[in-house]
């Protein structure tokens, strides 16, 4: 069945369509964008959002498949985290990080109780990239040393330290190469650095390669090794069997901390509270954001080891943020995990990876030769564009997007459905509990959409 244009939603009042049009006539006059050439956008307006809907300024409802910037694991406008930020607002709206209070109280236990191991300690930081830039210092005071590795393909954040341990090509303009920070080639199945032709071959060779850059750089200065469980922007590419395994083998071999990035894919987006869970692997420190309280008031939080929290029980942290575990972040926190818990969630996530997602991205690769792969656990996914299948030529050259890309997006929005298009892919990430009719049918009209690139393919 042909699945026709979306037409504008006729709840949506003109009251409603008004405020959306003076929002967007402010936002062009005053906002600063970011990632952006601010005179070139004509960026989607958003009038209202309910479970794993949004709906744009002309009134149209979108099943919203990027799940924002993937952090509204839990969809949006759940009644009982807005009913917890409310309360928590007439409580104590803010206090000062030295004091205790309930929510963060709360919200620490809550967090330690699901990450893997003995992190049993959280400090609380306003978002991803400022969890990236304590971990990092956390683990250069423990060990007292400086460098950091990182991989190419991957995204830790847009802060100074964050985005240079940041390997995709939105460092390059501001990459000052002073951050005490090496890059080493990731394990990628589908475009192998290594020339691998299984994945078997990927993991012994990626290691292999890692294995060098530490004694290249000399072990006795590295203080931590710090990965995307699985790298989300980057492309949501799934590590081969045995590499994070070997990753942290390696990192204890020379005294080495190992950091696993969970900003994107922690609280359940993988199937699993953690993605390393996924692999049995026990980080000693471990980044977290989005997921946390779904995005609905920013925090992110680095959990710690307990021979990490050692170095500070009795010499002071240095280190402190003014919104560390603010009430109404942390009264989210606590809200959205009971929440997940409460509706069984992250199994969830996992059902739509196995039954729903995965097999109907397996036939959408079947049915379109400009998919050149599909990728994913639970409900994170990418769907990898291509012009050829034997070439593997991107539907858009690494760092940017291109005419076939917008134009896929275009479709699908116009169909109905609202993606995460990063280069030449597109994420699927519904909400953890979105329906299963909702998620078939984001997916039929991702299937009907792909018909835009099909018309690029080369060969």
């Amino acid at each position: 069945m042909t699945i026709q244009p979306v037409s504008p939603d006729p709840s949506i009042s003109e009251d409603l369509l008004a405020a959306g049009r003076k929002a967007y006539d402010l936002d062009r006059e005053h906002v600063f964008h970011s990632w952006s050439a601010q005179r070139t956008i004509t960026p989607m307006t958003v009038v209202k959002t309910e479970g794993p809907y949004v709906w744009d300024g002309q009134g149209h409802r979108l099943i919203d498949f990027s799940c924002q910037l993937i952090n509204t694991n839990i969809g949006h406008s759940h009644p009982k985290v807005v009913a917890a930020i409310q309360e928590q607002a007439a409580d104590i709206a803010t206090i000062n990080p030295a004091h205790v209070n309930a929510a963060r109280s709360e919200a620490a236990r809550l967090v330690a109780d699901v990450t893997p191991g003995d992190l049993n300690h959280v400090f609380f930081t306003n978002a991803g990239a400022d969890a990236v830039e304590h971990a990092v210092r956390m683990a250069r005071v423990h060990t007292g040393r400086p460098k950091v590795l990182s991989a190419y393909r991957a995204y830790h954040g847009g802060t100074d330290l964050a985005f240079a341990l940041t390997a995709d090509p939105r460092r390059n303009p501001v990459d000052k190469a002073t951050a005490g920070v090496a890059h080493f080639m990731p394990a990628y199945p589908y475009r192998s650095y290594f020339h691998s032709t299984t994945e078997q071959e990927e993991s012994e060779r990626a290691l292999a390669h890692l294995e060098q850059t530490i004694l290249l750089e000399g072990p006795q200065s590295i203080a931590a090794v710090i990965l995307e469980s699985v790298p989300g922007t980057a492309g949501i590419y799934v590590p081969p069997a045995g590499y994070l395994q070997g990753v942290r083998e390696l990192t204890r071999e020379y005294g080495i901390l190992f950091i696993a990035d969970e900003v994107m894919v922690g609280f359940g987006r993988t199937g699993q509270w953690f993605a390393v869970n996924h692999w049995g692997v026990e980080p000693d420190l471990l980044t977290f954001a989005k997921g946390v309280n779904s995005g609905y008031v920013p925090l992110g939080g680095v959990a710690l080891s307990d021979a990490v929290y050692e170095t500070f029980a009795e010499t002071p942290y240095p280190g402190g943020l003014t919104y560390s575990g603010h009430p109404l972040a942390c009264a989210a926190a606590v809200a959205t995990l009971n929440a997940m818990q409460d509706e069984g969630m992250v199994a969830n996530a996992a059902r739509l990876g196995e039954e729903i997602i995965g097999p109907r991205l397996r036939e959408i690769f079947d049915a379109h030769p400009s998919v050149g792969d599909v990728r994913g656990l639970g409900a994170f996914w990418a769907v990898e564009l291509v012009k050829n299948r034997e070439t593997k030529e991107p539907m858009a050259a690494y760092g940017g997007s291109s005419p076939e890309m917008n134009e896929l997006v275009a479709e699908c929005k116009k169909l109905g459905l609202l993606p995460f298009q990063n280069m030449n892919r597109i994420h699927v990430a519904p909400p953890l509990n979105a329906p299963d009719e909702v998620v078939r049918h984001g997916l039929d009209i991702l299937d009907q959409a792909l018909a835009v690139t099909d018309r690029y393919v080369t060969g």
